[in-house]
């Protein structure tokens, strides 16, 4: 009897996925084998992310709030996710056409203001995760705490803490956060017999992601990922809504918050009725600002978005080369995010690939339906499927010199861990500084800056004795987190890298076009930094260390004559293979005297101890 109840006990746990959207957010859970989406009381599985802070003190959510859209357009706030773990310089652009306030609060963090109120995206996000959360609970008749929720591929570190900012907020552990594109690759491997390569093509309402993916046996492993957070619907419909705005006989329309939530609101309209229509026509009445009669072909309106379209063909196939596939190798497309119901996007991604994208799962419920099987086995319900991830840019360590020494290379799969020794470049150091980049170009200086940390209290022995052994580890959530250990002594200091605002699309592209460009320059300036400097502090190390080692008088020589030897290369700028050459060859007949270093070290360390 006790052992039947604790079985029930354990089949309970429900954990359900959460696609946190741009322009709609839902629920979806699986009890069985089929997931499925959670529906309100009015069997609409999507959810407005939208938030409108009323005059009377009511905080409205969803379908809801975009009913008072154009009665109070000052006071309700959409599009939030393109502001999340950003700055509020950052967002600059994305602020501009909104109608409701945007300002910069303490540390330039985007802060919305509403009436006497300065909120925080993470706030808003909040506000629309405990919405989903009760229609969770009204459509599953139980409480709902553990959640997966998902994220576009491209999010930086601060953007995925950001988003479980938000979850915490709403009342929701976050189990994980799930890339939407590995996510709608999950929904797509429903039956379990779709093995093959699989490329899952993500335009949302803000954002843009493209993930190329391996599936075999269960096994669904992400072999590249590219994107862009600054892509999505959301600019189509703002180029519909300039076409409006520039139609207006009152050219202040643009500044009124009613006029832009009408335009804007219109211009959606517009975009859905071209997608079904080779026309579409408009006619607005704005009051005092005038009218609009406006008639948009769907030619003049995909002349206008082809500009856009390419830029997601583009990282399309940089994703396919990063994944060292031709485009004929991929098996099956898969669409995910409203905006790819537009027809220019799906006949131009057809004619790159030569496949018709899959349409049979709705791509507004993909995301949400793959995030609930990801909840269902991270519940412990299914242990069938093993999901692989991956980092977007690289990650590493600057060493001496100003290179960056990669310990994780980009589309490394996640969770995952890399260790790597390095030592000191001064004699009697105690103190190591290690400063964490990331980026693909070889020079820190080329590089974002994530943070830094000291590591104290190292042994004061001559340069590169000293053995520091740096991890850097990559949780399943792409959250990093450095270790920096002294071997000999087992001292330790640690920093978890979490930027203040994470890397935008343009630094993103610049660090990977630079990296092509200026590759074979890179390379050179690394080996003749790193050369140098290892053959400086051998000869500096070495020098010392005969000070303190006995050594018979031909071995001495022999010492003497290596350092001789280097020094001469050195002054005489050589190229990076004769100092290598050179620097080994005093490798050789220094052996014996690291060791006596090390020995007279620790003897020296343990009489002061005995003398205390």
């Amino acid at each position: 009897m006790s052992d039947a109840s604790a079985s029930s006990t354990e089949t309970t746990r429900i954990v359900i996925g959460i696609d946190l959207g741009t322009t709609n957010s839902l629920a979806a859970v699986r009890a069985g084998k089929t997931p499925r989406v959670l529906r309100d009381l009015d069997a609409d599985p999507l959810t407005p992310s939208m938030v409108c802070l009323h005059p009377d003190g009511r905080t409205l959510v969803g379908a809801e709030a975009k009913a008072l859209r154009l009665e109070h357009p000052e006071r309700t706030v959409f599009s939030v996710k393109r502001l999340i773990g950003r700055s509020a310089s950052e967002c600059h652009s994305d602020v501009v056409n909104l109608p409701y306030q945007v300002i910069a609060g303490e540390r330039d963090l985007p802060r919305i203001k509403i009436g006497d109120l300065e909120l925080s995206p993470e706030a808003i996000s909040a506000m629309v995760l405990k919405h989903i959360k009760a229609t969770a609970e009204l459509a599953l008749g139980h409480s709902v705490r553990e959640v997966v929720v998902t994220v576009p591929a491209w999010f930086d570190d601060a953007q995925r803490q950001a988003t479980k900012d938000a979850a915490a907020l709403a009342g929701l552990e976050c189990l994980r956060i799930l890339n939407e594109p590995t996510a709608a690759a999950l929904a797509y491997g429903l039956d379990g017999n779709n093995d093959g390569t699989v490329l899952v093509y993500d335009l949302g309402g803000g954002t843009f992601d493209v993930s190329i993916l391996r599936i075999k046996d269960g096994i669904f492993r992400v072999l590249a990922t590219k994107g862009d957070t600054h892509l999505g619907g959301d600019d189509f419909d703002q180029l519909l809504a300039q076409r409006i705005l520039n139609l207006l006989p009152s050219k202040k329309g643009s500044e009124d918050p009613y006029v832009l939530q009408a335009v804007l609101s219109a211009a959606e309209g517009l975009k859905m009725r071209l997608s079904e229509h080779d026309e579409a026509t408009l006619e607005l009445d704005l009051g005092d600002h005038g009218e609009v009669q406006l008639t948009v072909t769907r030619a003049e309106f995909e002349a206008a978005i082809a500009p856009l379209v390419q830029r997601t063909l583009d990282c399309v196939k940089s994703a396919a080369r990063d994944a060292g596939l031709e485009l004929s190798q991929i098996d099956d497309i898969v669409l995910v995010g409203g905006s790819t119901r537009v027809p220019l996007v799906r006949n131009r991604l057809e004619a790159l690939t030569g496949k018709p994208p899959h349409t049979e799962i709705d791509p507004d419920q993909a995301v949400a339906l793959g995030a609930a099987i990801q909840a269902d086995i991270l519940a412990g319900n299914d242990k069938s499927l093993l999901l692989l991830d991956v980092i977007p840019l690289s990650l590493g360590i600057e060493t001496l010199g100003g290179t960056v020494q990669k310990l994780i290379l980009r589309n490394s799969t996640i969770p995952t861990s890399v260790s790597e020794e390095f030592s000191t470049g001064v004699d009697d150091q105690t103190t190591v500084e290690l400063a964490i980049y990331q980026g693909e170009r070889e020079l820190s200086k080329d590089c974002r800056l994530l943070g830094e940390f000291k590591l104290r209290g190292i042994p004061p022995l001559p340069a590169g004795l000293p053995r520091v052994l740096v991890t850097f580890l990559v949780d399943a959530d792409g959250v990093l987190r450095v270790t920096a250990r002294e071997q000999r002594t087992g001292i330790e200091a640690s920093i978890q890298i979490v930027p203040t605002f994470g890397l935008t699309r343009d630094e993103v592209r610049r660090m990977m076009i630079e990296s092509i460009e200026h590759a074979q320059d890179d390379y050179i300036a690394r080996e003749e930094i790193e050369a140098r400097a290892k053959a400086e502090a051998m000869v500096r190390g070495t020098k010392k260390a005969l000070q303190i080692a006995e050594l018979p008088p031909d071995q001495t020589f022999a010492v003497h004559k290596a350092v001789k030897a280097l020094q001469k290369l050195l002054d005489a700028d050589a190229e990076p293979n004769a100092l290598k050459s050179a620097s080994d060859d005093l490798t050789k007949v220094t052996t014996t005297i690291a060791d006596d270093v090390i020995s007279a070290a620790v003897t020296k360390a343990l009489k002061e101890e005995q003398q205390q």
